[in-house]
């Protein structure tokens, strides 16, 4: 528990720094390349994004239990043990990139916007890679790392590089795309500085074909559901774009990074929670992983509650950032960030699904996608029957994602309970007296003009839900969270 209030503590700083670093590159993104380039370069790195979860191999969590399981009598046994993780992802992240490069449609439905954009499938290896190396430092319970490399170093660097290409006359065609590779490549450098500080270099480590076969063949389960979790993140860009104008994609694009952050925020939990649970489950100390369950949950969801609120209520001030032809997304950010904070327990129960229960895990969530896609695509066709505009569009697809993840939690969150004998529901009553705190606040922050609307509406509504959360909500073990104990001061200052 002390782990997961530290890396908790840790992450809770990352999203605001990323929250930071983030805004300007939807912000200069839109203004300097337009809202159609944009929307091209969704597509694309939707695309990109799974594919390099599938190289991952189901690391991210996987590793961890690889780890825990493995020898411990010196270092250098763990850090071969990444090494064959490496060498696995590598080997199949070529074999895509060769695809992709052949046959580039999938990764662009609508055409491209320079001769660069394909060079965002070089992102692929180097994604997958600094999953794995940042779920290394995470089995180490150095959360520092990714905070760093996800929070700080690959939001700013895309932010700085989409303005430096714009102003480059033969790099702007594709701007954004090489915005986006060179952020990813300094987020792998930096965690493999981290990485190489902490494990060192491998040695007598060499190739073993019949590991790397079973390998690949046991990350199956977790490799699956770590894409299709995602993928119910990035389906519905993938089907706007088969079945809209990239306008429309982008649009939802933006109201989809803004929702995200968040969503940052909850994922950014996993990687402190597998190791804790899977030394639980090696002893097979249920309750307690049902305890870390609940307290976990009802951390993110507070928080990411909280969040969405101050981003939802002034929805079109926060829209407007990205040029007026945006605006007409606003109902869809409101129901990302509704589905964002629903989704919460879903992701927490998963955490301890893919190692109980990894069959089951799994066909749920090819279910929850299929559900999802059928929805996504059936909401689209209706609104172009209709004759609706793009906003309409993007908020049926917003709808349907809220619709799936929503029997997500539901289903995960029953199966976990009737499998560790234990409750594990995130809900407390809390949570809707501040709701109305926030919307009190929030209907006076509404009657400001647009720039005060943001500058000072959202951090009021944000102060009005996270005083009454504290203060109903957050008992003495929740708030550990926000709280530096005496022997981690002494640790630091040693």
């Amino acid at each position: 528990m002390n782990a997961l209030v530290k890396g908790g503590r840790t992450n809770t700083i990352g999203f605001v720094l990323r929250l930071i670093g983030g805004i300007p590159f939807l912000f200069l993104g839109y203004r300097l390349y337009g809202t159609e380039e944009m929307g091209r370069f969704a597509s694309a790195v939707v695309v990109v994004e799974l594919f390099a979860l599938i190289c991952a191999l189901g690391e991210k969590r996987g590793l961890a239990q690889r780890l825990t399981q493995g020898s411990e009598e010196d270092g250098h046994r763990r850090v071969n043990l990444v090494f064959d993780g490496i060498l696995a992802c590598l080997l199949i992240s070529a074999v895509f990139v060769a695809l992709l490069v052949i046959w580039p449609d999938p990764i662009f439905p609508n055409g491209t916007s320079g001769r660069y954009d394909i060079l965002i499938i070089g992102a692929i290896p180097a994604f997958a890679l600094t999953e794995i190396l940042l779920a290394a430092q995470a089995y180490k319970f150095d959360i520092a790392t990714t905070v760093r490399a996800r929070a700080i170093v690959e939001p700013w660097t895309r932010s700085i590089a989409v303005v430096a290409f714009f102003f480059i006359p033969a790099l702007r065609d594709g701007g954004v795309a090489l915005a986006y590779l060179a952020a990813v490549y300094a987020a792998l450098l930096t965690a493999a500085w981290s990485f190489f500080r902490t494990y060192g270099r491998p040695k007598r480590w060499r190739p073993r074909p019949r590991y790397l076969g079973q390998l690949m063949a046991r990350a199956f389960p977790l490799a699956g559901a770590d894409v299709i979790e995602r993928g119910t993140r990035l389906i519905d860009v993938f089907l706007l774009g088969l079945f809209t104008s990239p306008t429309a994609v982008g649009i939802y694009y933006f109201a989809k990074e803004i929702a995200s952050l968040p969503q940052k925020l909850k994922t950014s939990f996993e990687p402190v929670l597998s190791p804790v649970i899977t030394k639980n489950l090696k002893t097979g100390n249920y309750a307690a992983i049902a305890k870390q369950v609940r307290q976990v949950g009802f951390w993110i969801i507070a928080l990411q509650l909280g969040i969405a609120l101050a981003l939802a209520i002034p929805g079109e001030a926060v829209m407007g950032l990205g040029g007026p032809d945006i605006v007409g997304g606003t109902a869809a950010l409101a129901l990302l960030l509704i589905a964002e904070a629903v989704a919460s327990m879903a992701v927490v129960s998963e955490g301890v699904l893919v190692y109980i229960a990894k069959k089951r895990n799994l066909a749920i969530s090819v279910g929850v996608i299929a559900l999802q896609a059928a929805l996504t695509v059936g909401l689209i066709m209706l609104a172009q029957h209709w004759g609706l505009d793009e906003g309409y569009m993007a908020s049926g697809a917003a709808a349907s994602l809220l619709l799936a993840l929503g029997a997500s939690s539901l289903i995960k969150a029953l199966l976990l309970k009737k499998l560790l004998k234990a409750p594990v529901g995130n809900l407390r009553f809390a949570l809707v007296w501040a709701t109305g705190a926030a919307v009190l606040v929030g209907q006076v922050a509404i009657l400001l003009p647009e720039w005060a609307e943001l500058l000072f509406g959202i951090p009021a509504i944000l102060a009005g839900y996270l005083l009454v959360i504290w203060k109903y909500g957050f008992g003495p073990e929740d708030r550990v969270l926000f709280q530096r104990g005496e022997d981690e001061a002494q640790q630091e200052a040693t």
